[in-house]
């Protein structure tokens, strides 16, 4: 497969990369910042340096030509306020779909968060702070646009907390689990077979949630 991940320096983007790279896929990664570029070749990523907040769905488009699926993997990282969770977590997501269907690709995987229906209809949750409740509605809304999508098969991927512990290759997949963590190593497994399922088929679940559990990673995929 061709592969284009948006955020392509993020810690499960990086993890996602390595391993579609290690089986012989074409990867490419979209990153802002042109020192990361060494980080993403050392891995056998080829780097796209394009900044998701400036940049347009056409721009964005040429980089996404002849591939067979797009990953949104970006974020506006810890630190960042309410305002980027909106620009990064929603709308470059957007652009992404917009850009993905001019260019004719036909698979798009959201990588998500666990809580989005908590702010569903406008609710916010008790004991979150205002910056966290942007972003999980930031990622509810990139969810409901990119779903909405015809002509694009769309992935959302839900994990828990995301831990550095050595991937166990066990999880908890379906459209609802409970609460819980789940190695990033583990994470970047599951969205590589979901892409294989989104361009080959048959399709996965529309949205999923992801914590570590006691079922092999191929017999909860086969499940979904």
């Amino acid at each position: 497969m061709r592969i284009v991940i948006a955020g392509g320096h993020g810690q499960v983007a990086l993890l996602l990369g390595r391993l579609a790279a290690s089986r012989g896929d074409d990867v490419a990664g979209i990153v802002r910042n042109p020192a990361h570029v060494g980080d993403l070749a050392a891995i056998g990523v080829r780097a796209l340096v394009r900044d998701l907040e400036s940049t347009t769905a056409a721009e964005l488009a040429g980089d996404l030509e002849g591939a067979d699926a797009v990953v949104f993997a970006a974020g506006a990282g810890p630190g960042s306020g309410a305002a980027r969770k909106d620009t990064v977590d929603r709308a470059a997501a957007v652009l992404l779909a917009d850009a993905a269907r001019a260019a004719g690709v036909p698979a798009y995987l959201l990588l998500s968060s666990m809580g989005v229906d908590s702010v569903r209809g406008g609710r916010s949750p008790e004991g979150v702070d205002e910056v966290f409740t942007a972003y999980l509605r930031a990622k509810l809304a990139a969810e409901e646009d990119v779903l909405a999508r015809d002509g694009l098969r769309v992935g959302v991927l839900r994990p828990g907390a995301l831990t550095d512990d050595a991937p166990t290759g066990r999880v908890q997949l379906a459209p609802s689990v409970a609460r819980g963590a789940v190695p990033r190593a583990d994470v970047a497994a599951v969205c590589l077979a979901l892409l294989d399922r989104l361009v080959t088929g048959p399709a996965p679940a529309p949205v999923l949630e992801l914590v570590g559990g006691d079922t092999p990673l191929g017999a909860a995929l086969a499940a979904v």
